[in-house]
């Protein structure tokens, strides 16, 4: 099977749920002398993005989301193991900080865009639902992460993602931490006035702008 087929076959695994083609073509991809890195992101990470546009567009559901998710990570797995100890190391994952902001209990899409996220490759914290705003900054620093986004899914609850912004300024890690925000009422121009770094309004936008911010 030449490499092309391969690097298609883990994308079609992820795309169609099946964990077990997943972690026959990672051991395949290994066994050709395909570099790992390529066979995730021209593989699986592919088929990812498949998934996440095709449950933004109601093509599928949260358990099939579950289930691409698992194949992506067990090939993952599988993959990490060719990959030298001292270059696993300078691989640093991208530590994000999920949760949904003070005063808002709403989790559905928070959730989604989490394992969206971790499928994805990131280090994902989740901090749950209606988070205060000075325990989201206190974490961030503390857990030295990437990017806080924070989820608002109503208009009441919005100005805590403007706090959150200002807080981390506040704090001196501004430069250092991203700002991603989204929600139902949450706009592009709303983000921008707050200061905010990215915005998305689907998961698989949130992903796309995750990996455009953190490049």
């Amino acid at each position: 099977m030449d490499k092309e087929t391969i690097l298609e076959k883990l994308k079609k695994a992820v795309e169609e749920q099946n964990v077990e083609m997943a972690e026959e073509g990672a051991k395949e991809a290994l066994a050709a002398g395909i570099d790992p890195i390529r066979a995730i992101e021209k593989g699986l990470s592919l088929g990812m993005n498949t998934i996440s546009k095709l449950f933004d567009e109601g093509e599928i559901f949260v358990p099939q989301i579950l289930i691409s998710a698992e194949a992506f990570q067990k090939a993952v797995a599988i993959l990490e193991t060719a990959i030298p100890k001292e270059d696993l190391k300078k691989i640093k994952k991208r530590k994000v900080i999920v949760h949904t902001v003070q005063g808002d209990i709403h989790d559905i899409g928070k959730n989604i865009v989490k394992t969206m996220l971790s499928a994805s490759g990131f280090e994902v914290i989740d901090l749950g639902r209606d988070v205060p705003v000075d325990e989201v900054v206190k974490k961030a620093i503390e857990l030295d992460v990437d990017m806080v986004t924070g989820s608002a899914l109503m208009t009441t609850t919005m100005p805590s993602q403007r706090d959150i912004v200002n807080a981390i300024e506040e704090e001196g890690f501004r430069d250092k931490i991203k700002c991603m925000f989204g929600g139902a009422p949450v706009t592009k121009e709303w983000v921008e006035k707050i200061g905010g770094d990215g915005f998305a309004d689907n998961a698989a936008g949130a992903v796309e702008e995750a990996k455009r911010l953190l490049a």
